[in-house]
């Protein structure tokens, strides 16, 4: 972790849960652990010994490598699924208080989640246990934050979402959890399930439009130009409202949930056959593209088009403004065999195979994705604080953000409405503490062919920082003019003297 650069990780939950019945009849198991049962115990079976001081030591020990922990927390249902599952804990406790009931027939519990159950976290009392939970996690172990598995739940009430939902109230006004990192999922499968952008000031949200769209585009769609410049600068037309800032945007490729990023550029359909349920289960609709070949394959054009993309858009990821994440083993190409859906595979299919660092292929995927970290570190208009709005702040007559063709011509409204176009340049600029004016520009090539881009102006020395389709070249020089391989993408850094200084 500290090689690859990375400064927060993120646990998929370690609250002690139980196994499903019908995953155990099949010989599978829950390997993901979203199945609560307790919310102030860890996983017994993630310990060597039979004291919890294992975890407090590696929290410690993380923390002294530089790297925070967070928690991904499942506040949302309980593993005591609908009203024919089983009496565990809440259900025994107080069955109305904890849990949303049919209004009209309190016998059936609210489905919201898609578990069977739902937390009713508009009453006091399951508040209380919930910020309970949180503090005890805080202030015993020393976790930094909390990701929130189906987010939009804690804020519904009998009308529906809502943004100043008591929860959230107690969540950012509390002394030790207001000063936490606060990362929420900003969807579940109720009505009005869907509300990214709309979580209260404090909030960071998984940002799914950035996936989406970053998917299509580097798998050659149409029309996603307009779309794409908007992720890249942080998502404003879902943030930038109520103060809040581009890391509220959680921008990822893939998340535990779905395709690995190698797969995502080697298979078109999922490939769920291991978990019993003849590849009915997972996402159907992954924007992902195999290149020619279904799965593993032979032919080097296949395999050099799927590293190009893979590393394309590793670079679009580390070079947009938001907070980037990653999914432990992309960085070295782990694969799932096709299984989008890997929540029952405790097995090689889920399991991180760390020697893949050492082959070649994935020594080199890790390494460049290293250096991408390390340049996102180095150049701090990569990761802006405030929104970007297109003004002349630096000086030298360049704007903040602009954003270009391939021929160095900035973008009419019909540029942007172009369906086939596939290229595009966005450059950032920012003043330095020395006096200088720094500009970053990101070129982008989405299409079949090779493109030969012309720098926008003003003409200055220039320097290549990382070119996807050449990863383990080292920076150099160019001119005006650079030509962008196919599915490539390509930072280039000019630094210039303020005018007058």
């Amino acid at each position: 972790m500290k090689r690859l650069g990375i400064t927060t990780l993120e646990l998929m939950p370690i609250h002690a849960f139980t196994q499903d019945r019908f995953l155990l009849e099949k010989g599978l198991r829950n390997y993901w652990g979203y199945n609560s049962l307790s919310f102030f115990a860890p996983e017994s079976s993630y310990f060597a010994g039979d004291t919890h001081d294992e975890l407090r030591v590696a929290v410690r020990r993380l923390h002294a490598a530089g790297i925070e922990v967070i928690l991904d927390v499942v506040y949302n249902h309980s593993c005591e699924g609908s009203e024919l599952g089983p009496t565990l804990s809440w259900r025994g406790i107080d069955n109305a208080t904890y849990y949303r009931l049919l209004p009209d027939d309190p016998r059936y519990c609210l489905n919201d989640t898609g578990t069977g159950n739902t937390f009713k976290l508009t009453h006091a009392r399951v508040i209380q246990m919930v910020a309970d939970s949180l503090r005890y996690w805080a202030t015993s172990f020393g976790v930094d934050g909390f990701r929130f598995d189906l987010g939009l739940t804690l804020g519904r009430t009998d009308h529906g979402f809502d943004p100043n939902a008591g929860f959230f109230d107690v969540l950012r006004q509390d002394p030790v959890l207001g000063r936490l990192k606060l990362i929420t999922e900003p969807w579940d499968v109720g009505m009005g399930g869907y509300q990214l952008g709309n979580f209260p000031p404090g909030f960071a949200e998984w940002n799914d439009k950035y996936r989406d769209t970053t998917r299509r585009f580097w798998r050659g769609d149409q029309g996603q130009r307009a779309d794409l410049a908007a992720r890249l600068s942080g998502s404003g037309d879902l943030f930038d409202r109520r103060a809040r800032r581009p890391w509220a945007s959680v921008n990822f490729l893939t998340s535990h949930d779905g395709y690995t990023l190698a797969d995502l550029v080697s298979y078109e359909e999922r490939h769920n056959e291991a978990n019993g349920e003849d590849s009915r289960d997972g996402h159907d609709n992954n924007l992902s593209r195999n290149w020619g070949a279904e799965g593993p394959a032979d032919d080097a054009t296949i395999l050099t088009t799927r590293g190009r993309v893979r590393r394309a858009m590793l670079t679009t990821l580390l070079a947009s403004l938001g907070t980037p994440m990653l999914v432990a083993g992309d960085e070295f190409g782990r694969s799932q065999g096709g299984n989008n859906n890997a929540y029952c595979q405790d097995n090689g299919i889920s399991w991180l195979d760390w020697s893949m660092m050492e082959g070649d292929e994935g020594k080199a995927l890790f390494e460049f994705t290293a250096r991408l970290i390390a340049l996102r570190k180095a150049h701090p208009v990569l990761c802006a604080s405030t929104f970007l709005y297109g003004q002349e702040s630096p000086g030298f007559g360049i704007n903040d953000i602009e954003w270009w063709d391939e021929r160095g011509a900035r973008l009419t409204p019909e540029d942007w409405d172009n369906p086939e176009g596939r290229a595009l340049v966005m450059r950032r600029a920012t003043l330095l503490e020395d006096g200088r004016v720094e500009a970053l520009t990101l070129l982008l090539n989405a299409s079949e062919d090779a493109i030969d881009f012309t720098m926008p102006a003003p003409s200055a020395p220039r320097q290549v920082l990382i070119d996807s389709a050449q990863p383990e070249r080292e920076p150099f020089a160019i001119g005006d003019d650079y030509r962008v391989e196919a599915h490539s993408a390509v930072l280039v850094c000019w630094l210039g003297e303020r005018p007058g200084s």
